[in-house]
């Protein structure tokens, strides 16, 4: 599987492009329009996107990819708040696009997209539908964990308390994964348990 890691250039969040077979790709937040140029020129067809939650500054590109015919996946629950007026409410300068929602996922799920496997992990706190995404040894954690720092609880929908069982569910995991942050650089979840002190 090769994962093609996308940093923002505006007020956004880091996207991820996963293929299999180097034809189709799945898209994790995809917040910039510029995805579908940097598909295009991977040679690739974004057939899913799966959200961690419905931030703007994650959901930029659905409208465009749901348009080309990609399927879009979120968290149960979270389908609600994305089209919400709470949630547009955030930041009314940057519009949530219109898209359509195919599929929302439950804690635990397994399913494969493109040919890659993945496990759907509840973890509320940043928003009260927000998913972590499991597959070959890492975690497209959201911002839900980033490298020794967490997502902020203070939006719409948000918990400290729902958080810290999150990262409790996270840090329990069995063995090491790469963790793939919405935000900020890559890390690893051995790394996190060591220095992270909302893991401790």
């Amino acid at each position: 599987m090769k994962v093609i890691k996308v940093l923002p250039l505006n007020f956004a969040s880091n996207s991820y492009i996963l293929t299999e077979d180097n034809e189709t790709a799945v898209v994790i937040d995809p917040s910039e329009l510029r995805i579908s140029e940097i598909l295009k020129q991977n040679k690739l067809i974004c057939k899913y996107v799966l959200l961690t939650h419905g931030h703007f500054d994650h959901v930029g590109a659905c409208g465009e990819l749901c348009a080309r015919g990609a399927e879009i996946f979120c968290g149960k629950g979270e389908e609600e708040f994305i089209f919400s007026l709470q949630n547009r409410s955030i930041c009314p300068e940057i519009p949530i696009p219109d898209f359509k929602i195919s599929r929302t996922l439950t804690d635990g799920e397994k399913f494969t997209l493109a040919g890659i496997e993945f496990t759907a992990l509840s973890t509320p706190g940043h928003t009260a539908g927000s998913m972590c995404y499991i597959t070959r040894g890492g975690i497209f954690s959201g911002d839900t964990l980033f490298r020794r720092s967490v997502g902020r609880t203070d939006l719409p929908t948000g918990s400290g308390g729902e958080l810290a069982k999150s990262l409790k569910k996270l840090a329990t995991l069995d063995g090491d994964h790469k963790i793939y942050p919405g935000h900020g650089e890559d890390t690893s979840l051995n790394y996190e348990r060591r220095y992270n002190p909302f893991l401790s």
